[in-house]
């Protein structure tokens, strides 16, 4: 894996968690000489980047590791976080619903989990399922990372 992957160390302000996060996330090597990587995992605190971008990261002596620095290219996916309330419902169930729309997800504890929302997904779909759970108070979510193309399909709705 670490031919053609690399961890890369993400640092930034998450709007969830109210503080600066330190994640780091597998990266395909698009060109190792230019710093270029392709995001290969599903963050989950919120950094403006989703599955897929294109990014730019450079070795960090202070970190002793590959650290972010811009995203260059977008892929179109998206990424939505997922909390759940209610005590003791199963996210399994929110998560196959998603799954059933192509959405992967991985899940963080037992009330976290973050969602990948590919470009082709219509997010309207995928808005709605969410909001069927916001509605019932079993669920809160936020959008860190949504793509032109979801907000288009949010309007075209």
């Amino acid at each position: 894996m670490t031919d053609t992957h690399k961890k890369i160390l993400f640092r930034y302000y998450s709007d969830l968690l109210e503080d600066t996060v330190v994640e780091t996330m597998w990266a395909e090597v698009i060109d190792l000489e230019k710093g270029y990587f392709k995001l290969d995992n599903i963050p989950f605190f919120g950094p403006l980047i989703a599955t897929d971008d294109i990014f730019y990261a450079e070795y960090d002596e202070d970190e002793e590791r590959l650290v972010y620095k811009k995203t260059i290219e977008t892929s179109g996916n998206s990424i939505v976080q997922v909390i759940i309330l209610e005590k003791g419902f199963d996210k399994e169930i929110i998560r196959e619903k998603l799954k059933a729309v192509n959405c992967e997800s991985e899940g963080m504890n037992e009330t976290l989990f973050a969602v990948e929302v590919i470009r082709e997904v219509d997010y309207s779909v995928v808005k709605s399922i969410l909001n069927e759970y916001v509605d019932l108070s079993i669920i809160d979510f936020g959008e860190p990372c949504l793509s032109e193309k979801h907000r288009a399909d949010l309007m075209k709705n």
